[in-house]
């Protein structure tokens, strides 16, 4: 423990405590794997394939895609920072903006929003198993109950992992990402093969009706890129406290993120614009469009590939964060263990199966729950970097009284410009003039939280500091 003062327990578990030097292990490739393997998954095949179904060509997706990756990988640095050199997770740091009691308001936030997407990875699992099973027995074709099944049964395999711990995590990315790239690769060559070619993919024009429309689709695709990484870009402190560096984190974040994941989303293109030369329509999910080929031993390997990539994204970007923010509720009861099995829970509760019954519904889930975290992201990253210039009382952070208890545990300054950043955002559902705050979800909240956020706390003196033993730069 990196602490001297005594932590108050209602503030303190070993879950939430800050890392050890000897726990900071993860290397650069460890954060490189980590994206790759977070990226190289379902969800962002099918993000990708709904750009083309939407009516953009491959050039369009390709850079919608690379310039939202780029655009979410400032705030995911930026938070990553204190994780790095301060070894606390998200719970923990976001107490220094919104207080001991009141960072449970955007923890709870951000995990809700995690569960959703926990339910959605295993929905997607279980399909690929479902998948699987009529690739070896057809008969069970047109039994429903094979998907639910299957469903609940990849759900079950998820609660295991999250039982063994954070460090299974490491090790699964670890050796995943290699053979989820090869995989992917020649699912890829196999798609255009059948196609005749990349050649007819790559000519494939854009199918909007004006240029009007294609600018608002855009701008509308670009906001839920940055959401697809909303979640990870408050909790990414998760990961960074096992940083062996700050340099760590930096390279393998810098390079991971829009690399594997402009590479990947290409491979989810071009396989959907394939399916449109082949089949004749759009197939946005791989489980469906490998379900077309009947060839029992590639259609095997590769939904066996979708289904490790699967459980990777699952517990790294769905269940360590909301794990620890559960936990933050109630150190003394809620472990990190028992905070993943409350994910699992509320994972089933939010019925994934609707989320993904369409492509549209699939973006505008993206929009909407961005709108509630791009608020947070802006508070964060201006309180760490702008206010308080990267310097932590790391002793206050556990305790009830310390600097960071505000009023009662509450930063009611942070709470205000968190409620203005969502109201500016869904005002645009209600009034049809504003429609563009809701679209550009991410954003709106995120400049109007930060910038008033920024405002209401110039009134505060300086905030009182001091560098803890261990910190790593």
């Amino acid at each position: 423990m990196l602490i001297d003062g005594q932590p108050d327990t209602s503030l303190y578990n070993e879950d939430l405590a800050p890392t050890t030097p000897a726990a900071r292990t993860w290397s650069t490739y460890n954060y490189i794997a980590l994206w790759f393997s977070m990226s190289m998954e379902v969800t962002t095949f099918m993000l990708a394939s709904s750009l083309i179904a939407g009516g953009m060509n491959w050039k369009q997706a390709v850079g919608t895609i690379l310039l939202g990756n780029l655009i979410v990988l400032i705030p995911m640095v930026l938070n990553a920072h204190a994780g790095a050199k301060y070894g606390i997770p998200f719970p923990v740091f976001v107490r220094a903006s919104f207080g001991t009691r009141g960072a449970n308001i955007p923890a709870i936030l951000r995990a809700i929003v995690a569960c959703g997407w926990f339910g959605i990875q295993s929905w997607i699992g279980g399909e690929s198993i479902a998948a699987i099973i009529r690739v070896i027995w057809p008969s069970t074709m047109d039994n429903p109950a094979v998907v639910w099944i299957s469903f609940l049964g990849f759900w079950a395999l998820n609660m295991v992992v999250i039982w063994c711990g954070l460090q299974s995590i490491r090790f699964l990315q670890s050796i995943s990402a290699p053979f989820l790239l090869v995989m992917s690769l020649l699912l890829l060559g196999f798609m255009t093969h059948k196609a005749g070619g990349l050649g007819p993919l790559l000519d494939m024009p854009s199918h909007f009706t004006s240029k009007g429309a294609g600018i608002h689709f855009f701008f509308l695709a670009l906001t839920g890129m940055v959401g697809n990484w909303a979640t990870l870009s408050l909790n990414i402190p998760d990961f960074t406290r096992f940083a062996k560096s700050q340099e760590s984190q930096i390279v393998g974040q810098g390079f991971g993120l829009p690399v594997a994941m402009t590479l990947y989303s290409f491979i989810g293109i071009a396989c959907t614009s394939a399916s449109v030369v082949v089949f004749g329509e759009a197939i946005w999910n791989p489980v469906t469009l490998l379900g077309r080929f009947h060839q029992p031993l590639f259609a095997f390997l590769a939904l066996i590939s979708i289904l490790i990539a699967t459980l990777n994204v699952n517990i790294g970007a769905n269940v360590v964060g909301p794990s620890n923010d559960f936990s933050n509720l109630s150190p003394r009861f809620i472990s990190f263990r028992t905070g993943g099995l409350i994910t699992g829970v509320l994972g089933l509760l939010v019925q994934p199966w609707k989320l993904m019954a369409s492509h549209t519904n699939y973006i505008g889930w993206l929009v909407s729950y961005s709108g509630l975290l791009g608020p947070v992201a802006g508070i964060m990253v201006t309180d760490y970097f702008f206010l308080r210039k990267t310097k932590l009382n790391l002793e206050g952070l556990y305790q009830t009284d310390g600097i960071y208890r505000y009023s009662s545990g509450f930063n009611m300054r942070a709470i205000a410009a968190l409620l203005a950043g969502v109201f500016a955002v869904f005002i645009g559902l209600v009034v049809p003039e504003l429609r563009p705050l809701y679209d550009y979800a991410w954003f709106v909240g995120c400049f109007v939280s930060a910038a008033l956020y920024l405002l209401l706390m110039r009134s505060l003196a300086e905030p009182t500091v001091s560098e803890p033993i261990g910190v790593t730069e």
